[in-house]
Order: C-alpha cells, then sequence, then structure tokens
C-alpha cells in the first residue's frame, strides 16, 4: 500500500501456529494472514509498475547547462564548460565540467552544442569525450560549418548526440572541442524578438542512469 509520499514496506505475515490435527478456523485464519500479506506486495508493486509506474523511484540523474559564449584558439583540445545545475540526483558538476556519478552503473550522457562561425571560409568543429582524463575511442564528432553570411552575420548550427558510458563511483566525464578557426566559438544568444524567443544555451548536457553495470 502507498501513502501520498511514500511506499509503505509490507511486513512478514504472522502466522499463526498450527495445531496438531486439521482445523478449519486454524486453516482459514491461516489464509487470512497470507491474503493480507500478498495484497500489500501487490498494492506496493502497483505503485511501481502501473499505469503511473515509477512514481516513487529516484534513478541518478544530473542536468547541466552554460549561459556563458565559449571561445578557444584554432585546433586546440579545450574543455566545454557547464555552469548551470539545472536537476540533480547523485549526478553532480565538478569544477565546471567533470560530470560525475555517486553511483556505478550504464549511464546515458546527451548533450548538445550551439555553433557559430563569423570566418569567411567553411570551417571545422570536433566534439568528443574524455572519461576520468582519457579520451573514449570513438567518440569523436566532426561538424562542417558554413562561411559567415556577411561579415555580422555568422552561420549557425546546432548539434548533440548521445553514448552509454560505463562508470564505477565516482567517474566523471567531460566534453571537449577543438576547431579549425578562432572565429568559430559556442555562443549563448539573448532573449529575443519577432516573434519572442528564450535565450539560447551555449551547451546543455544531460546524464541519467540507464542500468546497474553488467556482473
Amino acid at each position: 500500500m502507498a501513502t501520498q509520499n511514500r511506499i509503505i514496506n509490507p511486513a512478514s505475515p504472522n502466522l499463526p501456529l498450527g495445531t496438531d490435527t486439521y482445523e478449519r478456523r486454524y486453516q482459514d485464519q491461516f489464509t487470512n494472514v497470507l491474503r493480507l500479506y500478498f495484497n500489500q506486495l501487490q498494492n506496493a508493486l502497483t505503485e511501481l509498475t502501473g499505469n503511473i509506474g515509477g512514481r516513487y523511484l529516484a534513478f541518478p540523474y544530473g542536468a547541466f547547462s552554460s549561459y556563458t559564449s565559449q571561445s578557444t584558439a584554432a585546433n586546440t583540445a579545450t574543455l566545454l564548460t557547464l555552469s548551470n545545475t539545472d536537476f540533480s540526483n547523485a549526478v553532480s558538476l565538478e569544477t565546471s565540467s567533470k560530470i560525475t556519478v555517486a553511483n556505478a552503473g550504464v549511464y546515458n550522457l546527451q548533450f548538445s552544442a550551439q555553433i557559430q562561425n563569423l570566418d569567411n571560409a567553411p570551417q571545422d568543429v570536433y566534439i568528443w569525450l574524455r572519461q576520468n582524463g582519457i579520451d573514449i575511442v570513438g567518440s569523436t564528432g566532426v561538424v562542417g560549418l558554413l562561411a559567415r553570411k556577411n561579415p555580422g552575420d555568422p552561420s549557425h548550427d546546432i548539434k548533440g548526440w548521445n553514448y552509454f558510458l560505463s562508470m564505477n563511483a565516482g567517474d566523471y566525464v567531460q566534453i571537449y572541442w577543438s576547431t579549425t578557426d578562432v572565429d568559430v566559438t559556442i555562443p549563448t544568444y539573448a532573449a529575443s524578438g519577432t516573434p519572442t524567443k528564450p535565450s539560447t544555451a551555449s551547451v546543455v548536457a544531460t546524464l541519467s542512469f540507464v542500468s546497474a553495470l553488467p556482473p
């Protein structure tokens, strides 16, 4: 059974002591105790797996963002920084770049970056992951950016993807990027009108628990 805030853990049934000979009254009492216990188990499981399944589950997760424009020198490995913790449960942000887990498991990392190119030639951006300071093989994505539209109007793009990561307690993951030209940046945009639009984050990243580590 469940209350508004928590699921009640069913107590072990207090079964009556058996009699030396068969008694209908004892059998009925025994059956009723078991029925009550199994009803409590069913009610508790329904709260977890019914139409509102997951209402009382609290899996680890974290959602982070940055509203700071980010830039780098050409062909230089650079951290994508995150300055805001939007949601967090056993997943935290350390030193503005290390997305750190408190519990071991398989996690899904999803992120997106707003990119612009103010150079008058096409340029490339590379984005990849490091786990505990070590590059993750196969994680690099290459983004091609068009040349600017005019000197005051850069080309724009937003790119995002996701990875499954096997992580132990205390592990962290970081997002790195590089570009072929200094005029390529990862900006944030203020809210604007016609029509009214909210501001744009330069980087958004989430890390969600998927499963315990395989045995």
